[in-house]
């Protein structure tokens, strides 16, 4: 590993958290730095029995050697960064890239205020929206003039390309998901920008050929939050009775849900370059594979499953996640 992009395959809620949480600490990162869009994309993961939820930091906290970065094309909530700064008591190893763009008051007020985004797509009502829109008029304030975040000012682009450069392990961490792209979604229902391997590449500043692996990130099965179509949705009832009724961790929106998308799934790792994959939740679908950390001690159902989905798209599932905990998980690089 020197440079790897972790992106969500689906529409978001995937579980990219506890996959970068994961490897941050697996493979002892230099650096971890977070593209897409700001603060409406929360990340959760457990670790012994600690529950960690982050919506402006990567998701490489818990590594104290891990340099947390959030690149230029990222939105900031000033107020929430700082919180999180001093709740996870990242101080010192956090900093923000000078033109990141700063989420304000009026911003907020305008997305929840607003109809369209509010009762049609389904927005977070964090600002996201309205605040990608000042920046394409060039009228949003940045990190660099904003004297609260001083202190972690940086170039966020000529630290990753250095620690490229000199080998270091690099990941770079993507939010929502591909079908929330504003280009490759299903448009109106997405975020306010891109947010494929190729758009988080972007925003933390680093060019396409410094990328080692791009990781897509699939859950065992498929929820999104807010409106737009989802081919199989299941009802309330069925999706409750399977145990996937799942909340949003910034809004605690219900999530609807619908049954792994084969077709989806290709398309996604076209559209993304994908190299490897790493599928979630599997102890959902099948309860006695909760807590495993061999792929031979799984079941054959749930071996039969992720054989099926490496011969529908031709990639390595080099990840399973088999619980909450971050050690849930089965690294197939090691067994």
């Amino acid at each position: 590993m020197t440079c790897t992009v972790v992106v969500g395959g689906f529409f978001g809620d995937e579980g990219k958290g506890k996959i970068i949480a994961y490897i941050a600490k697996k493979d002892n990162v230099t650096i971890a730095a977070r593209g897409g869009v700001g603060p409406n994309a929360g990340h959760t993961f457990a670790f012994e029995d600690k529950t960690y939820k982050v919506r402006m930091l990567p998701s490489a906290i818990l590594n104290p050697n891990t340099q947390l970065m959030v690149g230029a094309g990222v939105l900031i909530n000033s107020q929430v960064l700082k919180n999180e700064i001093e709740s996870f008591n990242t101080r010192g190893r956090t900093f923000v890239d000078y033109n990141c763009a700063i989420i304000t008051q009026e911003h907020i007020d305008k997305d929840l205020s607003n109809d369209h985004l509010k009762s049609k797509v389904g927005t977070t009502g964090t600002g996201t929206g309205p605040a990608n829109a000042d920046r394409v008029m060039r009228i949003a304030s940045l990190a660099r003039d904003t004297k609260e975040l001083s202190p972690y000012v940086v170039d966020v682009s000529e630290k990753l390309n250095d620690a490229i450069d000199k080998n270091k392990n690099v990941l770079l961490e993507g939010t929502q998901g591909t079908y929330l792209s504003l280009y490759h979604g299903g448009y109106p229902y997405v975020t306010s920008k891109d947010v494929t391997a190729s758009a988080i590449c972007s925003d933390v500043g680093i060019g396409p050929k410094k990328v080692d692996e791009v990781l897509v990130v699939f859950k065992s099965y498929v929820t999104r939050v807010g409106g737009g179509p989802l081919d199989g949705e299941l009802d309330k009832e069925e999706a409750k009775k399977r145990g996937w009724l799942e909340f949003g961790s910034v809004t605690g929106r219900e999530r609807r849900s619908a049954p792994f998308n084969f077709e989806l799934a290709r398309k996604s790792i076209r559209l993304n370059s994908g190299t490897q994959l790493a599928i979630t939740k599997l102890d959902v679908l099948f309860p006695d594979c909760s807590g495993k950390n061999n792929f031979n001690s799984l079941s054959r159902e749930a071996k039969e499953f992720i054989g099926n989905i490496e011969s529908q798209t031709n990639l390595p599932v080099v990840y399973i996640g088999t619980g909450r905990d971050l050690n849930s998980i089965i690294d197939r690089r090691s067994n």
